[in-house]
């Protein structure tokens, strides 16, 4: 449990549309504190029904976020580490998120993974040989990094990938 950092202007642009994107052009219209709520509000649930759609398993999965300092705060229970670990990610990947709160219990705790945060001229490979001295292992990092990458080439700089242990 922890505060883990983002890069606030990278990831997945979830509040630039739909009702979230209603209530970020309301809060700048006329800054109130019922406004900021409201942004806050519709950013979580933005977020929230972000970490469904990767079909993660979780139980009593809730998703706060704090408009004014960028934090996700992120709770519910989990089965593994592996888990936990992409759900976070995925709180985290979000354009317009800094940090994410961890309050997520794991059931059966493992070692965490280390992480990387991908930049200019990056690639699956290069990232494997860095941290595994062996650029054939990528599979392992895009495997570990499912369901939020959809392909091994797409990454871009500022996200934050999982790099498990071998």
């Amino acid at each position: 449990m922890g505060l883990m950092s983002f890069v606030k202007e990278a990831g997945e642009k979830l509040f630039g549309r739909g009702e979230a994107k209603a209530s970020q052009a309301t809060a700048a219209a006329a800054p109130t504190p019922e406004n900021g709520a409201a942004l806050s509000k519709t950013a979580g649930d933005a977020i929230l029904d972000y970490v469904k759609t990767q079909g993660l398993p979780t139980a009593n999965l809730q998703v706060g976020f704090d408009a004014p300092s960028a934090t996700v705060t992120v709770s519910g229970q989990v089965d593994d580490q592996a888990t936990k670990e992409k759900i976070l990610l995925c709180c985290g990947n979000v354009a317009g998120v800094e940090a994410v709160n961890d309050m997520i219990t794991v059931t059966n705790p493992e070692p965490e993974a280390q992480y990387h945060t991908v930049v200019s001229g990056d690639n699956l490979s290069k990232i494997a040989k860095q941290f595994y001295g062996d650029a054939n292992k990528h599979p392992l990092i895009f495997e570990a990094n499912k369901p939020m990458l959809s392909h091994p080439d797409k990454i871009y700089p500022g996200q934050l990938l999982r790099i498990p242990q071998v």
